[in-house]
């Protein structure tokens, strides 16, 4: 029987993904406990985390199309699509900031109430993987501007696309859990 061989990269990437996804269950079952035991101060999300929300999804959409893109060899337009998924990207780190900044004038610190505890390492672990993607981003978009257009392969923006994805869904999940468990 013929083995089929998987790309070392991709089952790294998924090696990663589950590694990251135990990370971010052990975050939210252990907020669940801890938030049981009481002594628990709840506090309203700022409506700006809403927006770094959107910028998220709406990162996933262009780098969909720009791989898409990418793939029909429509540079131009690969281009367009992936500069724009790094501009929010960036604008999704810094609606996070700014969130941060404004829980942080209301007296809601990481070193307060353990509620807030929580919420600033779970989102600023969060906040740290988007940041790896970004970094990921701008180094996959020179090595593509710099080889020559035979030599592009799409694989690196594939394995790129599942992270960045699985960072987005990750981001929805953590939204509605913080929403839902204040």
């Amino acid at each position: 029987m013929p083995t089929r061989k998987v790309n070392p990269q991709k089952f790294a990437m998924w090696f990663a993904i589950g590694s990251i996804t135990l990370t971010f269950a052990g975050f939210t079952s252990a907020y669940l406990v801890r938030q049981g035991q009481g002594m628990w101060e709840s506090f309203e999300m700022p409506a700006i985390f809403y927006y770094s929300t959107v910028a998220i999804l709406l990162s996933s959409l262009t780098y969909l199309l720009g791989l898409k893109a990418f793939k029909k060899a429509q540079y131009s337009n690969y281009n367009a699509m992936m500069l724009i998924t790094l501009a929010l990207g960036i604008t999704f780190m810094v609606l996070q900031f700014m969130g941060f900044k404004e829980l942080y004038a209301q007296n809601i610190r990481i070193n307060g109430n353990v509620s807030n505890s929580f919420f600033f390492v779970i989102a600023g672990a969060h906040l740290l993987h988007i940041l790896g993607g970004v970094v990921a981003l701008i180094i996959v978009l020179i090595r593509n501007a710099v080889l020559a257009k035979e030599k592009r392969k799409a694989i690196g923006l594939e394995i790129l696309g599942t992270y960045w994805h699985f960072i987005d869904i990750l981001w929805i999940y953590l939204f509605i859990f913080l929403m839902m468990n204040r």
